[in-house]
């Protein structure tokens, strides 16, 4: 981690003016916040970077796409959405980390789901079949001895519909991320039971959004993600020591969600954890390994060859 002490120096760069870069994201994602601070305390203008930012609601493989091909210079993401993409072969390189947690799964109490073990034979929703919540918690009841398709049925419905799919009894439990469900918690007290997030044992010191910037930029103009890296790795810093500015920075962004709400939402994420270097390059080889065994990549996918190819260390 040696990488990540020196990131309280903000960077030297080589070239005198700000260079411009297109960062896409998803403004609706409050664990994202550390995008807006990097660009509303100056953190990218520190780091010699002059960011446009642009708010991207496409599936994954677009997003990828969108790197490949020059239209977006960086982005950031979950890693439970990437590395499947990414192992179709992608121009496309992770090169640092934001945080960890940014989904959980709730069961309802009326139908009896109060642990995971309960989840046999009833029914998840989702609001996406290729979510992070459906891939990363298949993983975690297969290790529970669950089998993810057989033992537990998946069905989609929009995020907004998820609530009204369990008190119509046509789910028993919801896979998905926040606000969505701590609003939906708030609006009907009681009535759920937290059975695991992507925080839950060995994955508490897991990180799950991560940075990509696209091939040619990481092979022409190293310095340059360097410094996309460092600004947000400080900006996830602010995040943590700073709940409550950073909380009325992303208000002003998502006014459907009250402050006070982000802000203990955001108590919930471990912004303090952004692993660089061969940490994060350890950390996405564990997940490669645990996407294989449950089928997601290809089981001729050496994880630890895999985690090489995809990743790029900008600070190294």
């Amino acid at each position: 981690m040696a990488a990540a002490a020196s990131l309280g120096l903000l960077s030297r760069h080589a070239w005198s003016a700000p260079r411009k870069l297109t960062f896409a994201w998803n403004a609706n994602a409050f664990c994202l916040s550390p995008v807006l601070v990097a660009l509303e305390r100056g953190y990218f203008e520190r780091n010699g970077l002059q960011v446009e930012l642009v708010n991207y609601t496409g599936s994954t493989d677009q997003l990828l796409e969108s790197l490949a091909t020059g239209k977006a210079d960086a982005a950031v993401g979950m890693i439970h959405r990437w590395l499947k993409p990414l192992e179709a072969g992608f121009d496309v390189k992770i090169v640092g980390s934001s945080h960890g947690g940014c989904v959980r799964l709730i069961g309802a109490k009326t139908a009896g789901v109060t642990d995971l073990k309960k989840l046999k034979g009833k029914t998840i929703g989702v609001s996406d079949l290729a979510s992070p919540g459906k891939n990363f918690f298949a993983i975690l009841l297969a290790k529970n001895g669950i089998d993810a398709e057989r033992d537990v049925n998946w069905r989609q419905y929009p995020a907004d519909l998820l609530g009204v799919a369990v008190d119509k009894g046509e789910i028993q439990a919801i896979a998905d991320g926040d606000p969505n469900l701590y609003l939906l918690e708030k609006r009907s007290p009681g009535i759920y039971t937290e059975l695991a997030t992507n925080l839950s044992g060995e994955y508490a010191d897991k990180t799950c959004c991560i940075i990509g910037a696209r091939g040619e930029l990481v092979r022409k103009e190293k310095p340059v993600v360097a410094g996309l890296v460092r600004a947000i790795v400080q900006a996830s810093d602010f995040v943590a020591d700073n709940p409550n500015e950073t909380a009325e920075i992303f208000h002003k962004h998502a006014p459907n969600v009250a402050a006070e709400d982000l802000r203990k939402l955001l108590g919930t994420l471990t912004h303090r954890h952004h692993p660089v270097a061969q940490d994060l390059q350890k950390e996405i080889e564990f997940y490669a390994n645990d996407f294989r065994s449950v089928g997601v990549l290809k089981q001729s996918t050496d994880p630890a060859r895999f985690a090489q190819h995809v990743y790029y260390n900008a600070l190294g």
